[in-house]
């Protein structure tokens, strides 16, 4: 149950960045939740796998380079969906801070109402 809400937020917070930012646009709802499940699917797979590749990066960086690497995320969900398009790396770096503040939010309230007792 927790899974199917976050899911349904993450898609509601797809659609209140494309909103706010004009760099970001959704089509539909069913744009977004097929993008919120792929931005899902890119960081689950593939993005420990460039944590680990540019960790020197991000050590340098003192952790700075994790921002590209969510913008790298969010910009690819873009080019392989026809309904979520993202105008540049600019736009992909604004979208994917404003979608990641949007997620810890969701994510510390579903904590919240899914606590266990």
């Amino acid at each position: 149950m927790k899974i199917l809400i976050k899911w349904l937020l993450s898609a509601a917070s797809l659609l209140f960045v494309a909103y706010v930012y004009s760099g970001v646009e959704v089509q539909s709802f069913t744009s977004a939740l097929i993008a919120a499940f792929v931005i899902g699917l890119f960081n689950v797979v593939l993005r420990p796998v460039l944590v680990l590749l540019t960790l020197p990066v991000t050590i340098v960086t003192l952790g700075l380079f994790l921002f590209v690497i969510n913008a790298l995320m969010f910009w690819a969900a873009a080019t392989v969906l026809d309904g979520f398009q993202v105008n540049g790396f600019v736009a992909a770096l604004v979208g994917s801070l404003i979608y990641s503040v949007l997620s810890v939010l969701i994510e510390s309230a579903l904590g919240g109402l899914f606590s266990k007792k």
